[in-house]
């Protein structure tokens, strides 16, 4: 159980590099051993697993009470150039999100696509229609989770934080899947890394979401390093320059509620989990605001 008050569960993106045994089960009874409270399962590659195997991962998250997502593969452009890549992409969201359905997950993450060189507003409306298409096809067959596609950390990709809010208003079905360091690394020159820029992000949210936007949020957290083009690669946060704490005091002071999934190298996984969720509660007992958030 979460502690009184608590309003985000906190775990990992794939399996807790701590788990002792192989196996997304294993995965999901030692996020449970930590204190976590969710997990992300990782299908980045691909999506190979059998029904059978789903009905495990689904009851054995909920005899531990844990929640699941899923990050569907790496391998999905909703701007795929060519009708064969746009088929391969689409069979790689539809599969990730029937299995996780069977699996128990409720969100599927996924990386939305690249501009290709192409104006912005042109390649937000093929997502949009593409994504229209998809999540008919998943309410037709009963496949009930949200799609959420994930702010990116370079500039070359499609995903910026009101690229992923506008389809979550535009296209039902849809929410978006803010990562942080994504949003910090993006424009390569150090800048949406305080309180100011966290809180701005977090109105925007309401703005285009209204309040429910802030209680059905699915975070991504991680240290980050980056060039002038965005993104280079993750990074413990003891090796990041990442405003951590500011970012959870903003979380606190606009009720966020939802799911914070940590993305980390080894060996830092399981430890960074941990020191975010254990800063989240000892802000959360502090109970001081860090600045008055007035609309």
């Amino acid at each position: 159980m979460t502690e009184l008050n608590e309003r985000l569960r906190f775990g990992t993106v794939g399996s807790p590099q701590t788990t002792p045994q192989s196996g997304t089960t294993a995965a999901i009874r030692h996020i449970k051993e930590l204190g976590l409270h969710h997990l992300e399962i990782a299908w980045v590659q691909s999506v190979r697993v059998s029904d059978e195997m789903c009905a495990q991962i689904a009851a054995t998250a909920k005899e531990c009470g844990i929640t699941l997502s899923i990050h569907a593969p790496y391998f999905i452009n909703l701007n795929s150039q060519t009708s064969e890549l746009m088929e391969k992409s689409d069979a790689r969201l539809l599969a990730a999100a029937r299995k996780g359905f069977l699996a128990g997950a409720t969100d599927i993450i996924f990386h939305p696509g690249s501009y290709h060189n192409q104006p912005p507003e042109q390649v937000y409306e093929r997502a949009k229609e593409k994504l229209l298409e998809i999540t008919g096809l998943l309410r037709a067959e009963g496949v009930n989770v949200i799609l959420r596609p994930e702010t990116m950390g370079k500039a070359a990709m499609f995903g910026t934080l009101d690229e992923v809010l506008e389809l979550s208003r535009d296209v039902p079905g849809v929410l978006p899947c803010i990562d942080w360091a994504h949003l910090h690394a993006r424009r390569g020159d150090g800048s949406f890394n305080s309180y100011d820029e966290f809180a701005g992000a977090l109105r925007r949210v309401r703005e285009v979401l209204g309040e429910e936007g802030l209680k059905r949020c699915h975070f991504h957290l991680s240290g980050i390093a980056y060039t002038a083009r965005g993104e280079k690669e993750h990074l413990p946060l003891n090796e990041a320059d990442l405003r951590y704490r500011e970012l959870l005091q903003a979380f606190i002071d606009f009720g966020v509620e939802g799911v914070a999934a940590v993305e980390a190298p080894e060996p830092f996984h399981t430890a960074d989990a941990l020191v975010l969720q254990a800063t989240y509660r000892r802000l959360l007992k502090l109970g001081e605001p860090l600045e008055q958030i007035a609309d």
